[in-house]
Parts: C-alpha cells; sequence; structure tokens
C-alpha cells in the first residue's frame, strides 16, 4: 500500500497531537524494539518513533528499516521524530480517497 500526498497530509494532522510510543535508544533497532512497534502498529495504527540523533541520512534510513521490516508506510521525519501508518485488519482511521 503506498499512501498519496493527500493521505500522507491527512496522516500528518491526526499525529500532530500524538506522542512518541517507542523511543530507539544507542543499542539502535533490537527485536524488543520491532516487537514494540508491532505491538503499537495493531493497536494504534499511526505511531511516531523517536528515533537517535544521528545525521539525517541514517534516520532516514533507520526509518525506511523500520518500514521494511514492519510492512509499514513512512508518513513524516522531523528532526528525531519519525512517523509511520498501518492499517489494521479493522481500521480505526478513515483515510481519505483520491
Amino acid at each position: 500500500m503506498t499512501l498519496t500526498g493527500k493521505q500522507k497530509n491527512y496522516l500528518r494532522g491526526v499525529a500532530h497531537g500524538l506522542n512518541p510510543v517507542v523511543m530507539i535508544g544507542a543499542k539502535g533497532l533490537t527485536d524488543t524494539v520491532m516487537d514494540e512497534i508491532e505491538l503499537a502498529l495493531e493497536r494504534h495504527e499511526l505511531i511516531k518513533i523517536k528515533l537517535p540523533s544521528n545525521q539525517k541520512a541514517e534516520k532516514v534510513a533507520l526509518l525506511a528499516q523500520i518500514t521494511g521490516k514492519s510492512n509499514s508506510e513512512p508518513v513524516q521525519l522531523i528532526g528525531r521524530i519519525g512517523v509511520i501508518y498501518r492499517a489494521a485488519s479493522e481500521p480505526k482511521l478513515a483515510l481519505p480517497t483520491i
């Protein structure tokens, strides 16, 4: 599933009031952290992740690795905060159509 610009814009607005539910520390993306991301996506669909303070290219690569492993879509990356989305089997968020 690829998100359109309109859908990403909607999800950014929804994510604005959220707090990060997963924080990635010095050990990086461990199996335990991936398990927490999976649980959070199942419960919330849209989550914020606090990334380590690396170079921007490293944060982009880390977010891409997370979305690849969790079969989710990147929505936004600002500073150390990444936002990802994965539709649940029973969606809670109604995405705008084209």
